[in-house]
């Protein structure tokens, strides 16, 4: 069980992990071992996540979703298929983390009459500048 917050728990069958090779530079192993990890997470048909938090999670993972809502991490950062293996399944989990904070509900309001004031002024004041800038200095 991979556990994101005390709500939510993903359980191992619905992740599913490929390793493939490195890409970058490397040594004598960089063209032979599979040290890479992609980790897998079909967050549109899992069954762990409310809705609202699904929603947020695709959008949060942008081009790392999918168009079938399959959630894609590539974990290539260290030299060991296991550190690489931790790496992809704690970003997956700070995603859904992020995805699972509600964000506070915007509250409209107006801008004051001092603060419109302090906004006309202020243009008063640099079209003053501006202005000043095309005048032709007088020759007398």
């Amino acid at each position: 069980m991979l556990e994101i917050t005390p709500a939510i728990l993903i359980a191992e069958s619905e992740l599913s992990e490929r390793f493939i090779r490195s890409p970058g530079p490397g040594g004598q192993n960089v063209n032979k071992v599979e040290t890479a990890v992609q980790l897998r997470f079909d967050a549109a048909r899992s069954p762990s996540l409310p809705e609202d938090v699904r929603q947020r999670l695709l959008r949060l993972a942008g081009r790392r979703a999918d168009g079938e809502g399959v959630v894609t991490i590539e974990a290539h950062r260290f030299r060991t298929r296991e550190r690489n293996r931790e790496d992809a399944r704690m970003r997956l989990a700070e995603l859904i983390r992020q995805a699972a904070h509600r964000p506070k509900p915007r509250i409209a309001t107006r801008p004051s009459r001092a603060s419109k004031e302090r906004r006309l002024e202020s243009k008063r004041a640099q079209s003053i500048v501006k202005r000043r800038r095309t005048e032709r200095p007088r020759e007398d």
